[in-house]
């Protein structure tokens, strides 16, 4: 427990709501005969210019990213079309976080959320269709402010989008907490003044979240 004072949770959304992507793109590299981790090797490579970075910035559209990423596939060995990484984005809403916002509302803390996501319907926030699509939403109604990177044009590990979030919420890094699957991801954060929670999985999350403010979550 920290006697630190915090006002704001800030939540990436995919890996952490949600259950990671990186699952399910181990799923579809199986299927598909490729190296386990093929699609984030894919993504690694110049990460703030490659398909990836430009279609999360909107930059491009998805018809594009469906070619370029085949293309950055087919430099590191191997055939895999962007529009099939696409359709395996979106993951499955973690119960317990739904009931952790829930429970940090009532604990008056503010809740907000950074994204980075992809335009045309694909990825965590985007539009979808039917129950997945009211769940999402219903998620997403909890946060006082949503930064997308699709609309904000900009993506994380990027500072500035963090600073964009203490703008809307009027608060300094110092007062929040920031949770994201990604280490890459927390290090801004964390050089900001947030306290920068890594999360390998839910139950991990909320325990580190709930020492933090010193408020049983779950």
């Amino acid at each position: 427990m920290t006697d630190r004072l915090f006002e704001a949770v800030i939540f990436d959304f995919g890996g952490v709501i949600t259950a990671s992507p990186f699952e399910a793109f181990n799923r579809l590299e199986a299927e598909r005969g490729l190296p386990r981790d093929f699609v984030r090797t894919v993504n690694a490579a110049n990460p703030d210019h490659n398909a990836w970075a430009l279609f999360e910035r909107a930059e491009i559209d998805a018809a594009r990213f469906d070619a370029l990423f085949a293309a950055e596939a087919a430099a590191l060995g191997h055939a895999l079309d962007g529009a099939s990484v696409l359709a395996v984005l979106s993951g499955s809403i973690r119960p317990a976080m739904v009931t952790a916002l829930d429970q940090l509302r009532e604990a008056n803390l503010r809740l907000a959320c950074i994204t980075n996501n992809v335009p045309s319907g694909h990825g965590a926030g985007m539009a979808r269709s039917g129950d997945s699509r009211d769940a999402y939403e219903q998620v997403f109604a909890r946060f006082e402010h949503v930064i997308e990177s699709s609309k904000a044009g900009v993506r994380k590990p990027d500072p500035r989008i963090y600073m964009m979030m203490c703008e809307r919420l009027g608060l300094g890094p110092e007062v929040c907490i920031y949770l994201d699957d990604l280490g890459i991801n927390c290090k801004p954060a964390a050089q900001l003044g947030m306290h920068a929670i890594k999360v390998t999985n839910g139950e991990q999350a909320l325990a580190e979240l709930s020492n933090a403010l010193g408020l049983p979550l779950g």
